[in-house]
């Protein structure tokens, strides 16, 4: 393999794949790019072997850029994405822009570079991946499979849901060797804390109030960012192009037990007696907020040989610890934008502790 572009790996889960792939596979190259926006953090990428990994600020709606990247690549991995359904609700364009636009400006990108001769280069490979969150929302029964129809209800879920027909379209199209992910909610380090579960610590450990949207009964599939990537990596080697893998962790859980659960282990942790129930806040719930999200992963267990490998008990308490070790790390990360973000979502929607 001459190298692998990962797109957006200054977040979250694109930097915890390139740590697990550059420890996984010690010969082989990892191209980085991000344009660096709120979420994405170099310090996330800290430790990561200078020899092996090469890091470019850009945008992947550049097509001069991405074009010259993926010409030196056989494999693209898409994490770049806006993601975070609160802010497409107050900025959809944006969404359009990065997960739409940009996944079409990679994507042909690699038909430009890897496809000469009407004959496809051997080995190349496009991983696009998706959310769970495309499926729309479940009832109380029931699970998504891989051939759930499409039904977004957020312009987050459905620029993601543009975005996947896009690469769809390209293997039906082009015959590109694309592979579509679609994945339930991850949690683990390196977080950016707008998300449920830095969001409540972060909040916690300034015994600041916890946003839960509605009555918080959602009900959402937690999986450890660690096995997201494992699944990835299966995905990338042994996908079938053309194919759709979806990704679960197999452990549904309400939004308010996710923060009790939170509460209940950062007050052992830390003795700290202002950490309690007491700091619940409802507010009122989002503009077409889902249900309830469950994902059937018998597909890429059984073709795949994936499945989760680590319990949530342990993945959550390792989780709140990792951020109890980094606090400067999610102080330096959380900067005055996120903060105006935040007091326009949250700040006047409060409506008393949960009894």
């Amino acid at each position: 393999m001459k190298a692998l572009l990962v797109t957006g790996v200054a977040g979250f889960i694109g930097s915890n794949f390139a740590r697990y792939y550059l420890e996984k596979y010690p010969g082989r190259r990892l191209i980085g790019l991000d344009a660096l926006t709120y979420a994405g953090n170099l310090e996330n990428l800290e430790g990561l072997p200078a020899d092996r990994f090469i890091f470019v600020k850009g945008d992947i709606t550049d097509a001069a850029l991405v074009g010259s990247l993926v010409r030196t690549c056989d494999g693209v991995i898409n994490f770049a994405a806006e993601s975070h359904v609160d802010r497409s609700i107050h900025d959809p364009l944006s969404f359009m822009r990065t997960n739409v636009l940009g996944t079409g400006t990679l994507l042909e990108a690699a038909r430009a570079c890897w496809r000469q001769g009407g004959r496809w280069q051997p080995g190349v490979r496009f991983l696009q991946v998706s959310t769970d969150e495309v499926y729309g929302s479940l009832g109380k029964e029931g699970m998504f499979t891989e051939e759930t129809p499409l039904d977004p209800h957020s312009p987050y879920s459905a620029s993601k849901a543009g975005a996947d027909l896009l690469a769809g379209a390209y293997h039906d199209t082009y015959g590109m060797p694309v592979v579509i992910t679609r994945c339930s909610n991850n949690y683990g380090p390196y977080q950016f804390p707008e998300k449920l579960i830095p969001l409540m610590i972060r909040n916690a450990l300034a015994h600041q109030p916890l946003p839960v949207y509605g009555d918080g009964r959602q009900v959402r599939d937690w999986l450890h960012v660690e096995d997201h990537c494992r699944a990835l990596d299966r995905a990338l080697e042994d996908g079938v192009a053309g194919e759709v893998y979806n990704i679960g962790g197999c452990n549904e859980r309400e939004n308010i037990g996710i923060v009790r659960l939170v509460l209940s282990i950062l007050e052992e942790e830390t003795g700290d007696p202002g950490i309690s129930p007491s700091l619940i806040r409802h507010v009122s719930d989002r503009p077409g907020h889902d249900r309830r999200y469950a994902i059937d992963a018998s597909k890429i267990r059984g073709e795949l040989g994936w499945q989760p490998g680590i319990p949530f008990d342990d993945g959550i308490r390792s989780t709140i610890r990792w951020y109890l070790d980094n606090r400067g790390w999610t102080e330096r990360v959380v900067s005055g934008e996120y903060l105006a973000f935040y007091e326009k979502n949250y700040g006047s929607r409060s409506k008393g502790p949960l009894t």
